[in-house]
């Protein structure tokens, strides 16, 4: 009976978030290859999830616990690994005591710069294989579904600007 279920069941369609989902991931992949490549061992996927969300400036940790959506204890178990690594630490917000700001260091600075590289890197791969003007076309089609960034600051969702708080 298992078996005929098996032969008739439909194949899964081929759809935008199927295909964006796996466009993402080949990213991600590539993206936190490159990092270890550079000279950061401790980079990982995870770790790279939390850091999207922390601005060059600092964040609130209270902050990264919304941004992120996970546990409270998921975000903390990331910070202490980031921090264990020197990537990452956690002051006194002097706005207000009670709270942590979570600021790059050194070391955290210098991997953004290298990540810097590397995404432009991976960009200029993705031209060669799609040339200029279809990548750019596809920068402009993924602003215009960018719905989030739009809403969220207002902006025109074809603007072709950098999130200054950027990956």
């Amino acid at each position: 009976m298992v078996k005929r279920l098996d032969e008739k069941s439909e194949e899964l369609p081929d759809h935008v978030g199927w295909r964006l989902w796996n466009a993402s991931r080949a990213w991600q992949a590539d993206f936190a290859a490159a990092m270890r490549g550079a000279g950061h061992p401790w980079f990982t996927e995870a770790r790279a999830t939390l850091l999207g969300h922390l601005a060059r400036k600092g964040t609130r940790q209270s902050e990264l616990i919304e941004r992120m959506a996970i546990s409270k204890q998921a975000v903390q178990q990331l910070l202490d690994g980031l921090e264990a690594e020197g990537v990452v630490a956690r002051l006194p917000d002097p706005q207000d005591g009670r709270a942590k700001l979570v600021c790059y260091t050194q070391k955290g600075l210098a991997a953004l710069r290298d990540g810097d590289h590397i995404k432009r890197e991976i960009e200029r791969r993705y031209i060669a294989r799609l040339g200029p003007a279809r990548f750019a076309a596809l920068m402009d089609a993924l602003r215009a579904l960018d719905e989030r960034r739009s809403e969220s600051t207002g902006e025109d969702a074809d603007a072709s600007h950098e999130d200054p708080e950027s990956k």
